[in-house]
């Protein structure tokens, strides 16, 4: 069965004004559109178009917990009777937060401690809002995407700090001790002793260390040496995020983070304790349907530095691309190691774009409509229209001139 599905952008003050309508072919609403939601999250469920298709149901949240075998099938039926996966198109006209996400493991944890001491689910102060993990892909729309993931390798750091203690000793009011703090810390505490060194420290006001660091660092990255190294656009982040979080200590740790620009196409993989911030550009986000998030600065929401340092994978990495797949004619497909989900971009060329399901299915179409047929239904797709399609149909053909993104669950272990 295909039913087609819609729901209203959330107004996150760092949505962009006018890509998400530029997607969907409506009218900017006139304040910020950040995140689309399709769905079954209770945070925003999808809002099903034609109740009469689900007995009398609103959304899929609604229609999952009335007749969950129908909208799932009978394996995730069984299982606990939820969509393990939740997409969304993501416009950020500015920088989110920078957050983790818990394994499964710490997040079933987490959530029963919570619980268990009573934390209210909607409290400031709660960690875990359920107990599941949140691994994350988003893949640009947009002809860059810009965002922040990940450790990176040691060598780039002392790059960037020769960078900045050359241009300190150039200053004409040099302060090299706000340097030698930060590089003490990395050199006696490492990556995670100094991380919680400038998140607790550089929250404590104006009278902390890690604060004159920080606004060491931010006038140090102004110079014009800065922005001529190799290492211009991380600087150049550093001046934004001053901008709009100015005194954040997260604003240092962004130059210890692997800097990345996407290219339209191109696709990150954040698995759990990936430390991230998208900074800019419109993207198909899927991620497993969770709302458990540690943040790290560029936020005024509550920061847990304990909990952030003990879910967060302090490891150097190279920035966490996730290269697309040929399968068919057309057909691409971002596949991460979990179960929860996989992506498939369809651009049709012949009968043969076809994407073979392995659960349910969520189809959101970029440009020109489609034309899609199961094996018991079909549907046709508008220009950022969007359909949940029922695990029974097993294969879906694609044809038209739009492209159909379709997430679906992934491949689950024997």
């Amino acid at each position: 069965m295909f039913v087609p599905i819609r729901n209203t952008p959330r107004d996150y003050a760092w949505g962009s004004t006018d890509d998400i309508a530029g997607f969907l072919g409506t009218p900017p609403s006139g304040g910020p559109e950040a995140e689309l939601w399709l769905g079954a999250h209770p945070g925003s469920p999808a809002v099903i178009a034609d109740p009469s298709q689900t007995g009398g149901a609103g959304d899929l949240a609604e229609w999952i917990a009335a007749d969950p075998e129908a909208a799932l099938g009978p394996e995730l039926a069984a299982d606990g009777a939820r969509l393990p996966f939740l997409l969304k198109l993501l416009a950020a006209g500015g920088p989110l937060s920078l957050q983790a996400h818990p394994t499964p493991e710490q997040a079933r944890a987490g959530f029963a401690r919570e619980e268990a001491d009573g934390v209210p689910i909607d409290a400031f102060d709660r960690n875990y809002k359920d107990a599941f993990h949140k691994p994350e892909l988003i893949v640009a729309l947009s002809e860059t995407f810009d965002a922040l993931s990940g450790f990176r390798p040691l060598d780039e750091v002392r790059d960037i700090l020769a960078v900045l203690r050359a241009t300190d000793a150039a200053d004409e009011r040099p302060e090299p001790g706000a340097l030698d703090l930060l590089e003490g810390h990395l050199a006696d505490d490492g990556l995670e002793g100094t991380v919680e060194w400038l998140l607790r420290d550089g929250r404590g006001g104006d009278t902390g260390q890690a604060t004159w660091v920080v606004e060491r660092v931010v006038r140090l990255a102004a110079s014009e040496a800065a922005a001529a190294s190799v290492h211009a656009l991380s600087f150049a982040t550093v001046a934004d995020l001053a901008t709009s979080y100015p005194g954040d200590p997260g604003i240092v740790i962004s130059l210890l983070l692997n800097r990345v620009r996407l290219a339209r196409g191109e696709a990150l993989y954040l698995r759990a304790g990936n430390i991230h911030a998208y900074l800019r550009g419109l993207g198909i986000e899927l991620m497993a349907a969770s709302d458990n998030v540690l943040r790290g600065g560029l936020t005024p929401k509550h920061i847990d530095v304990s909990e952030l340092v003990d879910v967060l994978d302090f490891t150097p990495i190279a920035p966490p691309l996730l290269a697309p797949e040929p399968v068919a004619p057309g057909v691409t497909a971002f596949r991460p190691d979990v179960p929860d989900f996989a992506l498939y971009r369809v651009e049709p060329m012949t009968d043969a774009s076809r994407v073979e399901l392995t659960g349910p299915a969520i189809v959101l179409v970029e440009g020109d409509g489609v034309e899609i047929t199961g094996e018991l239904g079909r549907s046709s797709i508008g220009r950022g229209g969007a359909v949940y399609v029922t695990p029974d149909e097993r294969v879906l053909h694609v044809t038209g001139a739009g492209v159909a993104w379709v997430a679906t669950t992934g491949t689950r272990p024997a």
